[in-house]
């Protein structure tokens, strides 16, 4: 199992910048592998696979909303009073308030025990506003299983860059982005998204090359054939 774990992080992790890993701690979890910023307290980069078998079950498991910290890094991911303060002093601001966004969804994990209870630990969270969260995020986090489920195997790499705003120690990220590969079709997809609370405005909008991610995050993406 171990092995297995191992093999799943080379495969997956790109190149890395010192720049974006100096502060951070890498958590391998069983469906994905986060590298965590303990300053921001947001993962700068989510990764896993997506697969049919991992995606398409006859008995799907509820979503329960169980946020909890990361039990490999409890006490900097432990943000649970963080976020509520943060929309705490939005409201009073008159401000909108920010979602506990997934990186590696839920909707991703429901075929597994394991998968799906780790999937809600904070390390898998970034401070994003609903307008994204639940707008064109979500768009792409639906058609990344779209594609899985057509073609099969999909590397997902997405994360979170910048900071708009600190609250309590937590960073709202001004940018959050995605880069996904598409085994069978040798296809790449890549976005930057702006966190911010406009309405969302198409996933076009947001559409960039691989090229433009690596020059933001430092991060270059490569796969093993």
């Amino acid at each position: 199992m171990k092995i297995q774990k191992l093999l799943f992080v080379l495969l997956l992790m790109p190149f890395l910048a010192f720049s974006q890993t100096k502060n951070c701690v890498t958590l391998v979890h069983q469906g994905y592998t986060s590298v965590y910023d303990t300053v921001s307290d947001y993962p700068v980069l989510v990764s896993w696979i997506d697969t049919k078998n991992r995606l398409v079950c006859s008995d799907k498991l509820e979503r329960k909303d169980n946020f909890r910290p990361d039990p490999k890094c409890t006490t900097q991911t432990n943000l649970q009073s963080a976020y509520d303060m943060i929309n705490k002093t939005h409201k009073a601001k008159g401000f909108p308030g920010v979602d506990r966004g997934h990186m590696c969804p839920a909707a991703d994990n429901q075929c597994n025990k394991i998968d799906i209870n780790e999937c809600f630990y904070f390390s898998n969270m970034a401070a994003q506003y609903h307008s994204l969260n639940a707008g064109d995020w979500k768009k792409v986090e639906v058609l990344t299983r779209e594609l899985s489920t057509s073609y099969d195997s999909v590397y997902v790499w997405c994360g979170s860059v910048g900071v708009s705003e600190k609250v309590n120690g937590v960073a709202i990220p001004s940018k959050c982005w995605k880069v996904m590969y598409v085994v069978k079709t040798n296809t790449w997809y890549a976005y930057i998204f702006d966190n911010t609370p406009t309405k969302p405005q198409g996933v076009e909008k947001w559409t960039v090359s691989v090229a433009d991610v690596t020059k933001l995050t430092g991060f270059t993406f490569t796969v093993k054939k």
